[in-house]
């Protein structure tokens, strides 16, 4: 949807789109599922499987270091001769974060997230992993404002609008 979309449904549907400036704290999942980055692959396989979770921050000694998401998972899963057992976590994560402080607005949180098609934010308070932002975060959201804006109103309704 583009952008002159989405201002038209917010517009439309009443919603002035202050709640996008609420800071991402107010909608993250707090004090996320995390794995050391020495752990073998495994492990943090049984971790996301166990937990229903698609991405893990990755830590060293309490610091953030990476995170892992389920697709670099299902990647080296396809690889050849390769055991999940005895690759580390390291091996597999993605080394470039996007972290933000918990005050950060929702409305940039999400911007961010659109334009570099970024799966999560890990949000972090100093050098603590304070919780964690994902794109199904931000569909429950975006679920809620519709819902709130046309109350009894189909999505059906606000597609063809």
């Amino acid at each position: 949807m583009g952008k002159r979309m989405a201002t038209s449904l917010l517009l439309s549907s009443g919603m002035t789109g202050h709640e996008l400036r609420y800071p991402v704290r107010d909608f993250m999942t707090p004090a996320p599922h995390s794995i050391g980055r020495d752990q073998p692959l495994s492990v943090a396989i049984d971790r996301m499987r166990g937990f229903d979770v698609r991405h893990l921050p990755v830590l060293d000694g309490g610091r953030l270091v990476g995170v892992l998401s389920q697709r670099d998972v299902l990647f080296v899963e396809t690889l050849r001769d390769i055991d999940p057992k005895t690759v580390t976590v390291e091996e597999a994560m993605s080394t470039e974060v996007y972290a933000v402080a918990p005050q950060t607005s929702l409305a940039d949180v999400a911007k961010e997230m659109a334009h570099h098609k970024y799966g999560c934010v890990v949000v972090v308070e100093g050098a603590r992993v304070a919780g964690i932002f994902t794109s199904v975060d931000a569909l429950s959201v975006l679920v809620a404002m519709l819902e709130q804006a046309a109350p009894g109103e189909s999505t059906r309704s606000l597609r063809t609008a």
